[in-house]
């Protein structure tokens, strides 16, 4: 594998994880909602990756293939003065569980932190194979 092949496998993982996060900010600033914009309670939502070839025998990056909504049922709370409250009195709130998100959000940010490490790491040693033929 090439040096630069390096750069684009890992800006693929960096592209992907940023998605990823984005994804876990939407569930976290959505985690006590009632409804969404379609009045029906918001469902978190998962990123899927995928490996893609790139180019070459052997060589691989990563890309989301799709963004998929839990199929969790929602937590259920009795509240029968609520606007959205059902005719038994509960409010169906959103699925989205704080903490496994902010695990989530943890785990995005590594994978992010550790590719932009890796691109740093090999920018450092071409430059440094430049500099050897000086």
């Amino acid at each position: 594998m090439s040096m630069f092949a390096i750069f684009s496998v890992s800006g693929s993982a960096v592209s992907a994880q940023s998605q990823r996060l984005n994804v876990v900010a939407s569930n976290l600033a959505n985690a006590d909602a009632v409804a969404g914009p379609d009045g029906q309670p918001y469902r978190a939502r998962q990123v899927l990756f995928q490996t893609v070839p790139m180019g070459g025998a052997g060589k691989a990056g990563v890309q989301v293939q799709s963004i998929t909504e839990s199929e969790l049922p929602g937590r259920r709370v009795h509240n029968p003065a609520h606007p959205s409250a059902d005719t038994q009195g509960y409010v169906t709130h959103s699925n989205v569980n704080p903490v496994e998100e902010m695990v989530n959000m943890m785990s995005a940010s590594r994978a992010f932190q550790n590719n932009v490490e890796v691109m740093n790491t090999a920018k450092s040693l071409l430059l440094r194979t430049l500099q050897m033929g000086q």
